[in-house]
Parts: C-alpha cells; structure tokens; sequence
C-alpha cells in the first residue's frame, strides 16, 4: 500500500509549475488530490493527466466565500479534508521603490492572504476531524531576503511565521502545520521574471552549490514527506529546498 493511500488532499495552485509537480507526486504515492487553481480549464485539464482519482476545482484564494465553497465541495464529496497544500503564488521582481501599491496588495493578498484563508477554510473541518496537516509553501526569500522581492519576501515571511504559530495552537488537535522553503526554482513563474534578464539563470546556477535550480519534483518531495502519515510528530518546521544556497 502507497504511503498517502485513501488521503483526501488539496492543493491549490496545482495547473502548472510547482504546484502540479507536487499534485503529480502525491497522486504517486496513492493520494486523491484536488487540483485548485484559478484557471478552471487548466485545473479541470491537470485531473485528468493525473486520472480518475483527481478532481479539478476553480478558486481564488484571495476570495474567501469561493475558498469556503471549495473546501466545502470538497467536504460534500469525499468526507474530509486530510492535508492542504498552500501552493498559490505570484510575485513581480522590482526595486522596492519603483512599486507600487497595487502590485503590494496583489502579492499579499495571493500569497499570504490566500495562505490564510484556505487554512482557516480547509481547518474548520481538520478540527471536526481531529487530524489533519498543513503544508505552506513559503520560500527562501522570506527567511534570508532577495533583492527585487522585498513585498514578496514580506508575504513569505509571514506564511513561515504563521506556520509557527498554527503549529503550536492546533498541535492538542492532532495536527501538524509545515512549510516548505523553495530556492529558485525552475518555473514557468521564474521564466517569467527572468525573461529580461537573461543572465540571471547562470548566475544563480553559479551561485547554488549543487549547480541547478530547483525543480518542482525536488519541491514535491519534500511536501510528500510532511504529508505521509510517519511525519506525524514533526510541525512547526521549515525546510528550505534550495541545493544548499541557503543553509539553515
């Protein structure tokens, strides 16, 4: 029997990019996984590849009623919610001072916003249940700062703080809360804020030991291991993945 056989798990953000490595992993390893993503056809598109076990959601994680129908969804057709991946992100790369607010509130509210709502969302019935996991995404970028991403890293920050605290609060109720620090990593988000700077890859690659970005594989590994019912007395962690360019 597969490590996550018969878990319900959601993972938003899952249509593309680090997302879909990590659904594509824990459907390997037995789990029925929700594909949330704010484009319905590429959720919808991504179930299918993942087969007959996946189930593609639309949502907005910034909109909580829409979160609270997922979750509900969710809970309608398989009875409960087991682990939730908080993968949705966005990010523009910029000096701090040439921002603006607008792009503040789109990055804050995507990422650490849509963190709190799925979680409050999707724990509501963990704590009916007495069990349950919650696997953040988070990032380097908000453990150690990265220039051209101070709001990002802020957002960040605050997933890897939060996570701390739920940690300790829902610990008594048999769940765990984690969270999983990328590098850079090799996406469709990267090549989007790289693409004028084309020297930026190389130079990360120089930079990070083990000489490669990150793949979403790499990513999804270490949220399958959060998820697997023998890392049950772990939480309150975060666990950068980055080929030793940072080191805790």
């Amino acid at each position: 029997m597969s490590a996550l056989t018969d878990r319900i798990i959601i993972v938003t953000g899952a249509a593309s990019g680090i997302g879909k490595g990590i659904a594509e992993r824990l459907t390997a390893d037995g789990a029925t996984v929700v594909v949330a993503d704010l484009n319905a056809t590429a959720a919808e598109a991504a179930a299918r590849e993942l087969g007959d076990r996946a189930v593609g959601l639309a949502v907005d994680v910034t909109d909580r009623s829409q979160v609270d129908e997922m979750t509900a969804a969710v809970m309608e057709k398989f009875g409960r919610i087991d682990t939730l991946v908080n993968n949705a992100g966005w990010d523009k790369v910029e000096p701090f001072m040439d921002s603006t607010p607008d792009t503040w509130d789109r990055i804050v509210q995507i990422n650490l916003f849509g963190t709190l709502h799925c979680t409050q969302s999707a724990l509501r019935h963990m704590l009916e249940a007495g069990a349950g996991s919650i696997i953040s995404i988070g990032s380097d970028a908000g453990r150690v700062g990265s220039s051209g991403e101070a709001v990002y890293s802020a957002a960040k920050g605050g997933i890897i703080s939060f996570t701390k605290t739920l940690a300790r609060e829902v610990a008594r109720s048999g769940i765990t809360a984690n969270c999983v620090c990328p590098g850079p990593a090799d996406t469709p988000l990267f090549a989007s804020i790289s693409e004028d700077n084309p020297k930026l890859r190389a130079a990360l690659e120089r930079a990070i030991p083990m000489r490669r970005l990150a793949r979403p594989d790499d990513l999804a590994n270490a949220v399958a291991f959060f998820a697997r019912p023998d890392s049950s007395y772990i939480t309150g962690q975060t666990l950068s993945v980055s080929g030793g360019l940072t080191m805790a």
